[in-house]
């Protein structure tokens, strides 16, 4: 029995390198989202820094992990059998909740998951203990710190409101000051701001970054024979005005002489103490479990005792990390930064959200996020009226969006300027100094998140065309941080109810399905980013020309010739085989043609924006082409909804003679397909009037069919629903050749290929 103890650090130590990965591609968000969104500096070197930072935050990381020794619960009162069990369950659980966010890219607080996760276990196996012994209830107080984990409840809801509310404001008055053409504002102004915004971040690395650490309890004759700590506190005021002063100087200085944007500079600094306070604080979330589990081993051991008789009391005394582990730790975390791809993807939730363009809208509008935006555009009215109208004039024009370089692709551009990424690197920095010196247990992620979102609401990023399907964005995440809760404290109490059940059986049992999950998720994330890339999603053109749609458009229509071959064949297989599971696939993949087609349609304005005017001629081209493709889509999706549905509700099967006409159409429609797909992809458009030329006999062939059927539904049809289906698919394939045929023949009549296309240039991503 004694060795599963052992087995159970061993498998602690693989645990916390597994959630020191899924650990950091969620918080990743927390400070990359800034520089990345605002593109200041390229991918490369804001990784780079970031991960400087990271690296610097672990080796010089809180060696004091009292959240999980006993921040939640009171070790004192606990074997250390039990302490094991609440441990392990607390690594279990925290792996795959902190997976399964990033698997659907939206950020959580590692801090909230790993308390609750704590909180959840302890309470499970105090609840056993009381019941073992015959007490009541509200015995469970003896057991458990009520008191700090009422403040981190309270700390949710406070950061949530707090942090949105004041990067508002801030953004507001910012942008009110700056404008977006900063760089053109005079060099005091930069300077100013500048002082204020690196004060702050200088004041966070401080407060948030080095307090905390081991170092900072030493005492230093610079500092008077204080320890830094002490310094730090006693002196706030004079710190925060000598610093403000020193910024700005230099800021003047680099602005004037040196020719830097301070506002890159600012995005520099800030990423690197976001990412330094991340690792030197949030690192007890992924070892300080294991860690503390290490230590009650090695004192068991010692002791002598046996498992279920050595109390824990020794947890609560301070015990130093090891500055070893704490390295490797943080190299950990540097490799994942590098190359983890969910990590990018809980990064783009959040920039989408804050994006001052139009995006793809992950989320759809609900109650919640419509009656808001109503609320919102109320008061706006309001404060239209009490404001005279010079003064709203004079607002409006500061908040005036430059017009984009017409010769740039909307998704080349940023997210945001670098004004708003200095604020929300800035006010996120104080936020979180302040509550670290009030000793108030707010979360990093959601300070972050809800700065990021408060800055675009002041900025005016969420217009009438946006702000439902992004407000609907940010009650998700926010229910998401709730869900967070909830969810890690009921399967940290569910899995350690179960290993305490039977710690030999349930142990291996559920480690192994903890990993399996894991790999699991790991194959599925592979697959669908697989098939995202092998699938050549549609992608928007970029040119200026009839002659340079034509080029660029080409793609787009062999990708949807190619998927409606295959969907078109599936439904057809599908009904001949009455394969239900085959057509309830065919149905997800005309779904996402179609959705793809539609985002097409919405680039309409963008597109036609960034013609030249002597291009009129490209917009009407590509909106018809748009048309055809959707008329395709619709027709494809009709066939495939149709023929599932028949499927589904146990409808008789078609008869041999129809399934073999469908067969011979589809052979047909194959051939069409397949010689529409060369033309395109080798951009031989002259032989799209051979293919044209099959029209009259593809036609035929399906009035046809439509002919045979009416002749048997007067002599022997005896199945309405086998008629209704059958004509539908046929005049629905009638559509579907009509809208191929109307492309072919706008391409053939509007392609010249004597003619150079104009495209617009792309500015090359930065890698």
């Amino acid at each position: 029995m004694d060795n599963i103890y052992l087995l159970m650090i061993i498998a602690l130590v693989i645990l916390a390198v597994a959630d020191l990965v899924v650990g950091v591609s969620n918080d990743a968000v927390n400070f990359l989202n800034s520089a990345i969104g605002s593109k200041a500096i390229s991918f490369k070197t804001v990784v780079i820094i970031a991960s400087v930072g990271v690296a610097i935050g672990a080796i010089f990381s809180s060696g004091m992990m009292e959240v999980a020794r006993k921040g939640i619960f009171n070790p004192g009162e606990f074997m250390f059998n039990e302490i094991m069990i609440i441990f392990m369950a607390v690594m279990i659980t925290d792996i795959l909740l902190l997976d399964f966010f990033n698997t659907i890219g939206l950020p959580t607080s590692t801090t909230v998951s790993i308390v609750f996760e704590l909180l959840g276990a302890s309470v499970a196996i105090s609840l056993i203990k009381i019941g073992h012994d015959g007490g009541g209830f509200f015995e469970i107080t003896k057991y458990i710190n009520t008191s700090e984990a009422t403040k981190i409840i309270l700390g949710i809801l406070l950061s949530v409101v707090v942090a949105f509310t004041i990067g508002a404001i801030v953004q507001w008055f910012s942008r009110l000051l700056l404008s977006y053409n900063f760089e053109e504002k005079a060099i005091w102004v930069g300077a100013i701001f500048g002082g204020i915004a690196l004060t702050a971040l200088t004041y966070f690395i401080f407060i948030k970054g080095l307090k905390g650490t081991s170092y900072a309890s030493t005492n230093y004759d610079l500092f008077g024979g204080l320890t830094m700590k002490e310094f730090l506190e006693n002196n706030v005021l004079s710190i925060l005005a000598a610093s403000s002063v020193i910024w700005s100087a230099l800021s003047y200085v680099l602005i004037l002489f040196f020719k830097i944007n301070i506002y890159k500079l600012i995005i520099i600094v800030g990423t690197f103490a976001l990412a330094l306070a991340f690792a030197g604080n949030d690192l007890v979330n992924f070892i300080g479990v294991p860690m503390a589990a290490y230590n009650a081993f090695e004192l068991w051991v010692a002791s002598g005792l046996s498992a279920d008789q050595f109390p824990m009391g020794v947890l609560a005394e301070k015990v130093p990390a090891n500055n070893w582990l704490l390295f490797a730790a943080g190299m950990i975390m540097v490799l994942t930064l590098w190359f983890s791809s969910k990590a990018k993807s809980v990064v783009k939730t959040s920039l989408d959200l804050s994006s001052q363009g139009e995006t793809e809208e992950r989320f759809q509008p609900n109650f919640l996020s419509r009656s808001f935006v109503r609320s919102a555009m109320a008061m706006s009215q309001m404060s239209a009226y009490i404001l005279p109208d010079s003064w709203q004039q004079k607002i409006d024009k500061q908040f005036e969006e430059p017009t984009a370089p017409k010769h740039v692709k909307t998704e080349d551009l940023p997210a945001f300027d670098m004004v708003r990424a200095a604020v929300n690197l800035m006010v996120a920095a104080v936020l979180i100094s302040i509550a670290t010196s009030e000793k108030l247990p707010l979360s990093t992620t959601y300070v972050t998140f809800m700065v990021a979102m408060g800055t675009s609401l002041a900025d005016r990023a969420w217009g009438a065309e946006s702000a439902v399907y992004r407000v609907a964005g940010v009650i998700n995440v926010i229910g998401g941080w709730f869900f967070t809760a909830f969810s890690a404290f009921s399967a940290a109490a569910l899995v350690a109810y179960l290993l305490n059940l039977n710690l030999e059986v349930m142990f291996p049992i559920l480690l192994l399905v903890a990993i399996g999950l894991l790999i699991r998720s790991s194959i599925v994330h592979n697959r669908k980013s697989k098939a995202t890339i092998a699938e050549d999603s549609l992608t928007k053109t970029g040119s200026r020309s009839v002659q340079g749609v034509i080029i660029e458009s080409a793609g787009n229509i062999s990708n949807v010739v190619k998927r409606g071959n295959r969907i078109y064949t599936n439904a057809i297989e599908g009904l001949a085989k009455q394969d239900l599971s085959l057509l309830k696939k065919n149905k997800k993949q005309v779904n996402k043609l179609s959705n793809e087609v539609d985002i097409l349609r919405d680039n309409i304005f963008y597109f036609i924006k960034n013609l030249d005017e002597t291009s009129l001629r490209a917009s009407s081209f590509y909106i018809n082409i748009l048309g055809y493709l959707q008329d395709m889509t619709q027709s494809l999706e009709y066939i495939s909804k149709t023929s599932h549905k028949h499927i589904h509700n146990n409808h008789k099967k078609l008869k041999f003679s129809q399934i073999k006409e469908l067969k011979e159409i589809d052979q047909t429609l194959e051939e069409l397909f397949n010689n529409t797909k060369a033309a395109f992809d080798s951009h031989s458009f002259e032989q799209i009037g051979t293919i044209i030329e099959q029209k009259k006999e593809l036609f035929d062939l399906v009035t046809d069919k439509i002919n045979k059927q009416v002749s048997r539904t007067r002599t022997e049809e005896s199945s309405p629903k086998n008629t209704t289906l059958y004509f539908s698919l046929l005049l629905e394939t009638k559509d579907l050749l009509t809208a191929v045929m109307n492309l072919l023949e706008e391409y053939y009549n509007s392609h010249d290929s004597s003619v150079e296309p104009a495209t617009i240039q792309t500015t090359e991503e930065e890698s």
